[in-house]
């Protein structure tokens, strides 16, 4: 009997929305998908999708900002081998129309962590469970970009989203793993396609 070897992927934040959709993808394109959610009780669609192919979806419990949740979490996939590491969880504040000195500390602080500082830690801890030509990647957004800001808006959102796509390169130039060439792991950021 043939054993079929399929890649497999880490999707941090798969529970609903476009990580969903991705763990969904990878899915019907062959490959087993380990996916985050914040909270194992509540039935999202990654639950349903896990029920549906419980051979090949596995859900593993994450709050990417909560340092002993992504310790445990490196350790749960100490046999694990990864093809790819995506962060996909992100987060933007209540009022995405203020601007950036309305917005409270506490809410800056938090939508900073979520989508620049804890993607971060999760692929610096979690990177030694892909494989020598795998992925590291993190959703950003194309509103992380300083050339394309012509409406400004979401001053927070698009500060949080262009300190990852700063805080991706650094993590990557060192190492020489850019997705442009290198020998190593492949690391980069992606935007969903809407502005």
């Amino acid at each position: 009997m043939t054993t079929i070897v399929r890649p497999t992927v880490l999707i941090v934040g798969a529970s609903r929305g476009l990580g969903h959709a991705m763990a969904a993808e990878f899915l019907r394109h062959g490959w087993n998908v380990i996916g985050t959610v914040r909270d194992i009780q509540p039935t999202t669609p990654l639950h349903q999708l896990a029920q549906e192919n419980p051979d090949r979806v596995r859900l593993e419990t994450l709050d990417m900002c909560d340092n002993d949740q992504l310790t445990a979490l490196d350790t749960k996939l100490s046999a694990d081998r990864l093809d790819m590491l995506f962060v996909n969880a992100g987060t933007t504040n209540r009022d995405p129309t203020q601007t950036i000195g309305e917005v409270s500390t506490a809410e800056f602080i938090a939508v900073m962590l979520t989508n620049a500082l804890a993607p971060m830690r999760v692929l610096e801890r979690l990177q030694h469970h892909v494989t020598p030509q795998g992925l590291l990647g993190a959703m950003s957004s194309g509103q992380g970009s300083l050339t394309n800001n012509l409406r400004g808006q979401r001053e927070l959102y698009r500060g949080s989203k262009a300190a990852l796509n700063m805080f991706m390169r650094s993590f990557a130039a060192p190492l020489d793993i850019t997705s442009a060439g290198g020998d190593g792991a492949g690391v980069d950021s992606y935007r969903a396609g809407w502005r």
